[in-house]
């Protein structure tokens, strides 16, 4: 019973000691290739990483995204950080709104084991923590200089006219309204579309970047209201001239200021015509702009609208060619 006790305790003695002697043998090799090696200082650059931060904050003050380390340790150690990729991690998921500092020591950096961290900077990272809202801004845009003579500006239209903006609450509370940068519309002789840059504050810039809008410049010439009396009416059906009553109307209109000139006939500018009312003798007068006339005329009214048939005229036939002589032969 004795013997085999001591055989059993052999056995276990012999593994303890074996290894024993396979750790000493792996100790010997990593001093020799790690510590036997020259140590080395080197400065790295590590991110920041920032970690479950909570989904109704954000972190309103702008810091530095890295810090500078410098490690010291065997090269082939420090050779190795350059190809693995590390940060400093930083663990919001207890943050609430308001300033936090966050304390970066050299145990706080990550690093291989052998590798010493010499120094670290920034020691410390200032975090400004705030509720995260949306709100709405209005677009307002700004004009400079004026259309040409002749010329208004009848409607400006832009798109989007509303903003909707997420950020951080102190940020978008001190903010009403969204401008436009300067619409030059000096000279404009007609309707144009433009992009047109917000004018915004840099906090604004940091959250949504570099905004524009499309702003629609709708132009139109500067009218004068006249009012010409006793214009003929020219009523004509299938090519026969008609007689009707009253057959002269009066006709308001609004003229563009830029053709008017002091002796201009304002009648020459347009006809009176007519177009049949089915059912009757009734016919609806109209204002034809002259085929020369390059702009436009907005009727604002006539007086009156309705005419009556009278009687059909005989159309006007053309005046027979005169008969020539026959020429005499010599």
């Amino acid at each position: 019973m004795k013997q085999l006790n001591f055989k059993h305790l052999q056995k276990l003695w012999s593994k303890e000691w074996l290894l024993r002697f396979i750790s000493l043998c792996l100790a010997i090799l990593l001093w020799y290739f790690v510590g036997g090696e020259d140590a080395v200082d080197k400065n790295v650059t590590i991110p920041i990483e920032i970690i479950n931060m909570p989904k109704d904050l954000i972190i309103s003050n702008k810091f530095k995204k890295t810090i500078d380390v410098t490690v010291r340790g065997p090269r082939s150690l420090i050779m190795d950080m350059g190809k693995r990729e590390f940060s400093r991690q930083v663990d919001l998921s207890d943050a609430t709104p308001g300033t936090r500092v966050i304390s970066i020591d050299n145990k706080s950096i990550p690093v291989s084991r052998g590798v010493q961290v010499l120094r670290v900077q920034p020691s410390s990272l200032i975090l400004s923590l705030d509720k995260l809202i949306q709100k709405k801004f209005a677009i307002t845009p700004v004009m400079t200089g004026n259309v040409a003579p002749g010329y208004t500006l009848k409607d400006l239209r832009i798109a989007p006219d509303i903003i909707t903006i997420t950020g951080p609450q102190t940020v978008l509370s001190q903010v009403e309204s969204l401008k436009t940068t300067a619409i030059n519309i000096s000279g404009l002789t007609k309707s144009v579309q433009q992009q047109i840059p917000l004018d915004l504050d840099p906090a604004i810039v940091d959250l949504i970047g570099e905004t524009s809008i499309t702003a629609d410049l709708i132009l139109e010439l500067e009218t004068v209201e006249k009012t010409i009396t006793n214009v003929p009416v020219k009523a004509v059906v299938d090519g026969y001239l008609q007689q009707v009553s009253p057959d002269e109307v009066k006709v308001t209109l609004k003229i563009p200021k830029k053709i008017i000139k002091k002796d201009l006939d304002f009648k020459s500018l347009f006809t009176v015509t007519t177009v049949s009312i089915p059912g009757g003798d009734d016919m609806k007068v109209q204002v034809v702009p002259a085929g020369d006339l390059n702009v436009p005329l907005e009727v604002v009214r006539i007086e009156p609208e309705i005419v009556s048939l009278v009687k059909t005229l005989a159309p006007k036939k053309p005046d027979s060619p005169e008969k020539k002589s026959p020429e005499k032969k010599p």
